[in-house]
Order: structure tokens, then sequence, then C-alpha cells
């Protein structure tokens, strides 16, 4: 019944037909942990919208559908929380593990890496499919080919087993995985074809499909993840589908984690691509903006209401990792290479049985939220503290649906200040030092840790808490420019409704590079098949290749962009100095290897310029916009009264200079002394460490 509804195939035919003169009309909508997103974007202009989240995720993005009122709407793009969700809360579907005879217990052994090195007491991740829905399956193939062929009477054998898992315990999905699947596919082809003649209403994943990749380990995991979430995410997208039929908007495109989008069918078959969607939206939209304002190396730091998320643009382009790690486990899916830390507005403080402050990882989320919500919440969390120190407007408002109470998160802070001895300010500028820290240390991870000094890049500061932690945090890093977009606060939603779609593609090679100089082993070669798969599946995509390069004998390999007419030495040196960037060593008399052809395939969609809203051209001779009032707010090590701007007043070319604050829409930027900003003219802020601004 799903797959009725979901039909979409990857072409224009998701959108509805437009004269070439018109207008494209673009829906973006972010379903987050606290609040769900809307953007519009129709003759360069940008609506937005911004709802409280709720269990069933269509619910809300329904209503942030309806408060925007009637809109015709040509491509909707969409990024959700649904499968991240599943995963970390394991509330994904019941399912069956098929795997070669002996590696039955492979998810349940892992790798023998952890994150504590010396704590042997840690325990792993325990995998989604437990050990009793691990079943073997009498077939082996190694690196010369099949060594123990699948027989039929073996096929039958285990649908039979199947069978009786499915009556007895509600099997809703089968994962398969076997040895060498990525170089010798047929015996999983084979028994996926009978599993879903026999079983129609399973979902059924192929690793050789989910993740035709070396290291059996990681390609089983992703596997076992992708049948284990596709069920759920497939409801999910079925309910939704057919509500936006329902409302006459076309069927939503899916964001990915590698950044782009994809159709709805492609993604409810495989949840794992859209494991990390959401985050994904927000880097792709500041990378687009970033370009706009002529910046394209930045360090975009998303902040949220449950979690920071974090990612290097270089020269205009999301660094793509071909990995990730979620809730412990891998996932061998390319994804916009972000970092995580659980330092949201919803962060809650407690106290350590040793008597210190943490701040995270758990969250208060949009249910019941931060205390100064008023829904129930009574441990204080960064939003509070924000709010207590004078950053966000006591009595404001929050999308429409929420009001801020300074006395409510005064309550909730002295929960934690008083069993300390503390004030209500030391407890709240504590909170706020401290998810500083875990911030920076997130933003040195992708700059500092990869031999990146921050000073060279600009911070691009959004999220709905972003922009009021930004200029702490450069100063910090010892950064000189912040980006504060005027669509900050729903900016991942805005970033999806500017996706092109987008397919990714790989190819096993498992061989020296120096090989690829031999006739019928060039990359022309081996890039044949993901070419030609590519074009059956996008109307003239764009294409680009990288290699995963690593020398003889290491265990992780890098990702080198190349050409396939670049010659090999050119390729090598490239590798050389990227490693030597990397880990501060290289070894030119290392042999290096290609483990991995990649193709990223990028079909354009109909753009949709943007420009400055409307109130930002009223009168371009104003640089100054004067403030709409002031408040008392913590500056510099102590309260004081600091001017507070309007930012949809505030025109192209308009200057502020801090302390100050000013509150967007769907966020609020806090501009330290010594920062001085300037509107550009696509409505950005653009915030520069002033010395001499700072020592006045």
């Amino acid at each position: 019944m799903v797959e009725v509804a979901l039909h979409a195939s990857d072409n224009l035919s998701v959108a509805k037909q437009r004269d070439p003169g018109q207008s494209w009309v673009r829906l973006g909508i972010d379903v987050g942990g606290t609040f769900t997103d809307l953007v519009v974007l129709q003759d360069g202009q940008i609506r937005t919208a911004k709802v409280l989240s709720t269990p069933s995720p269509e619910l809300g993005v329904f209503a942030a559908l309806d408060k925007i009122g009637p809109v015709e709407i040509d491509l909707f793009c969409h990024g959700m929380t649904v499968a991240t969700n599943a995963l970390l809360e394991r509330k994904g579907s019941p399912t069956v593990f098929l795997t070669t005879a002996g590696f039955r217990d492979i998810l349940a052994i892992a790798r023998q890496n952890r994150p504590s090195l010396y704590d042997l007491t840690q325990p792993k991740p325990e995998p989604v499919v437990p050990r009793h829905y691990c079943l073997e399956v009498q077939e082996r193939c190694s690196v010369g080919g099949v060594l123990e062929p699948l027989t039929e009477a073996e096929i039958q054998r285990v649908i039979q087993i199947v069978a009786e898992q499915v009556e007895r315990d509600g099997i809703r999905s089968i994962a398969v995985g076997f040895l060498f699947s990525f170089l010798y596919p047929e015996h999983e082809q084979r028994l996926g074809a009978a599993l879903r003649k026999a079983f129609p209403n399973l979902h059924i994943s192929l690793s050789c499909e989910v993740a035709p990749e070396f290291r059996e380990y990681e390609r089983f995991s992703t596997t076992a993840i992708d049948a284990y979430l596709s069920p759920a995410l497939a409801g999910y997208l079925h309910r939704l589908a057919q509500g936006c039929e329902q409302r006459g908007i076309p069927q939503p495109l899916i964001m990915q984690s590698s950044g782009g989008v994809t159709s709805i069918a492609q993604a409810a078959a495989h949840a794992s691509v859209a494991l990390l969607s959401g985050p994904a939206g927000g880097v792709y939209g500041g990378a687009y903006l970033g370009q706009l304002s002529g910046y394209g190396n930045l360090l975009s730091f998303d902040m949220g209401g449950t979690s920071t998320d974090v990612a290097l643009i270089q020269n205009g382009i999301p660094q793509v990792s071909p990995a990730a790690v979620v809730g412990g486990l891998p996932v061998q899916q390319p994804q916009i290479d972000l970092h995580t830390v659980s330092a949201g507005g919803g962060s809650l403080a407690q106290l350590m049985p040793g008597g210190g402050l943490q701040v995270g990882p758990e969250s208060a989320g949009s249910n019941p939220g931060p205390a100064c919500y008023g829904r129930g919440g009574t441990a204080p969390t960064v939003t509070d503290a924000n709010l207590w120190l004078g950053y966000l407007p006591d009595g404001g408002w929050l999308g429409d649906a929420v009001q801020l109470r300074r006395d409510l998160a005064e309550q909730a802070l002295r929960t934690v200040a008083d069993p300390l001895g503390l004030s209500v300010q030391e407890v709240a500028v504590g909170i706020r030092t401290l998810a500083n820290g875990a911030m920076v240390r997130a933003l040195r991870v992708i700059s500092v840790e990869r031999g990146l000094d921050p000073a060279d890049f600009a911070l691009l500061a959004f999220g709905g808490a972003g922009p009021m932690h930004a200029c702490a945090l450069a100063e910090a890093l010892g950064m000189r420019t912040i980006l504060i977009p005027a669509a900050c606060g729903v900016l991942s939603a805005l970033g999806m409704a500017l996706a092109d779609l987008r397919r990714d593609y790989r190819r096993a090679v498992l061989r020296p590079l120096r090989s690829l100089h031999q006739v019928g082993s060039t990359l022309s070669d081996w890039a044949v098949p993901l070419v030609q798969q590519a074009h059956l599946d996008l109307q003239n995509p764009a294409l680009q290749f990288s290699l995963d390069l690593r020398y003889r004998g290491q265990s992780f390999e890098l990702g080198i962009p190349v050409q396939l007419s670049d010659p090999v030495e050119c390729i090598e040196q490239q590798f050389h100095a990227t490693h030597q960037q990397r880990y501060g060593w290289q070894d030119p008399a290392q042999p290096v290897e290609v483990i991995q052809l990649r193709l990223q395939a990028v079909q354009a969609l109909p753009k949709v310029p943007l420009v400055a809203p409307d109130p930002l051209l009223r009168d371009l001779s104003v640089e100054v916009c004067p403030p709409r009032g002031q408040r008392w707010a913590w500056f510099g090590g102590a309260f004081q009264k600091v001017p507070v701007y309007d930012r949809l007043q505030m025109g192209i070319g308009s200057h502020v200079q801090g302390p100050a604050i000013v509150e967007l829409p769907e966020a609020t930027a806090v501009i330290e002394a010594g920062w001085r900003g300037t509107v550009d003219q696509v409505g950005t802020l653009i915030l520069k460490r002033c010395l001499v601004c700072a020592n006045e």
C-alpha cells in the first residue's frame, strides 16, 4: 500500500508544470526535535513559519502549511528526524538479518575500537537486530569468486525459517548481507528476488544495493539499519504524501544526508540515505548564502533546540564524508561531514554526583521544553540561562506558539544555584560558558584537528540559538568574521528549498593506484557502469568523481576529488599533500592504494534567486537603523542597558555596533563589544571583529 502512494521518480515530474516566463515557487520544510520550520521561496522573497514539532511529524508539517495560508507550490523539498529518532530510540521495525554461515555474530562483535580506549567496562551499542534474529545462509564468496554456491534448496529453507518468524514475531523487514557481495552480488540478488516474491509486504534491504563497499561489519551494520528504519520512514512518507495530495501540493523530494534531494520513493526504499537530512539542509543552505555574500570558506554552526551541528565548507562546497556514526553504529552512506554535540537551547543543566555542573546531553525537547516555555519543564536549560541574562525578551514569543517567562527560568535556575550555594547569575553565566565550551571544542574538531586555522574561515551562525553564541565562539577561536543570514532561524528549511536532485554511486576497486596505467583498468573503464546508472536515474546530471585512497596497509582512506583524465602521478601527489595537511606527515615512497571510486551526480532544479526582503529596500540612504528599544543584558561581565534592533527594519548597508541585540523573526543575535555588523545585498548581517571598537 505504501508503494502506491510513493511513486515520484527522480525527475521534474515531481513538480507542477510552469510556463518558461513564470516564477517557480519552492517550499522547504524541516522537522526538528523542537520546532518544525517552513520556508517558501517566491520571486526571490522568503516567507517563513515556525511551529512546535508534534509526535506525528506530518501534523507539524501541515500545521506549518496552514499557518502561511494558501499558496501554489511547484517544488516541495523536505527533511526530518523520523529515521534519526527511530534509530536513537530503537523504535524501528522487527528485522531479520541473513548472512553467510559462520558470521551470525558479526553485528554484536563489531569492532575493537571504542570511544574510551582503556575503559573495558563500557558497553558497546546494541545492534538493531538481536542475535536470535540473525540467521545463517549456506553460501560463500571470496575475493577470487564463489567458494560455496547458493542452492535453490537453501533459498527455500531460508524462506521457510523466515516465514515462521514473520508469523510468530511480526517481522516487518529483512536485511541480507553476504561476504564479498560488493564484488559478487549474485547470491544476494537471487535470495533477495526470492524473498520479495515470498514476502511482498515486507521490506527487503540487500547490502549490495545499500552499501556496496568492503569491510563487512560496516556494510552489514548499514544494511541492518536500512532495513530496521525503512518501514517507519515509508509509513511517515505515505501519510505525508496523502496529506500533500489532499492539499494539492506536489509530493515532497526528500533531503539526503549527503546534501541534495531524492525522490520520495527512493527515500522510502532506503531510509539510511536520509538519516541526517535535517542538518544537511542547513549546511547546504549556508554554503549557498555564503557564496552569495562572497564567502566560500566557512565553519557552519547550527545550534538548535536539542544539539549543535558544525561542518566545514571550503570553496563554497560542503565537505562530504563517506560514512557516519549515529547512535554509536556505523552507517556507510555519504553524509555531509557533520560533528554534533549535545549542546542546544534545550540542553538540560544538572548537578553531577561530585557537585559539579553539567550541561547536556539530555534535552528538554519540545515537550515540555525549557522551563521558561511554561509547558511543565522545571529543570534549567541553556535557553533559560539566555533568557535570564537578558538576551531573550521576557514575554517574547517563539514561533507564535510559546511565550517566554523569565520568572519560570529563574525558578529553574535556582534548583541548581541553591544546592551549589551560588547566585542565579553565577549559574546562568556558568551554563552558558559550559555550552560555549562544548561548541568551541566541536568547531576545533573540524578545523584545528584537520590542520586548518579557524581564523582563515568565517563563522556562519544559524539555528534558533546559533547567533546568540556566535561572537563568544568566534573570539575563542580567533575568528574575525561572522555571517548571520536573515533566515538563520529556518536555514535548514531554506537549504532544502534550494537543493538539487542528487544521487551517489560507488564501486570497489581495491588495487594499487599505479595499476590504473594499464589498458582496461583506467579510471574511465571503472566509471562506465556508474555513469550509465546516473544517466538512467537523472536528467543530464553534472558528474563529480573522487577516489578513496590510502597508503598500503592503512586502515582508513582519504577522499580525493579527481577527473577521469587526471594522470595517476597527479592523483598521487594530491593524495600526499592532503595526507600531509590532515595528519601532519606524508611518505611519497609508500605505494598508494585505490579502495573506492565514487560518483556524485547532480541534476539541477529550477533556481529561485534570492533578494533582500522588501522591508530592507525602503530607504537605502539610511545606514544606521535606530533601535526599537533597550534591554538590560549581560555583556562584559556585568548587566548593562544595550540597544535592541529589529532586524526587519535594518536596510541594506545598515550598521550596528556591539554591545547590542538584534532580533530576527526566528532567532536573536547577541553582538558583543568589539564587533561591528553591516547588512549586505542579500540580507545577511556580516559581523567583523573591530579591535578599535573593542578598545573604545
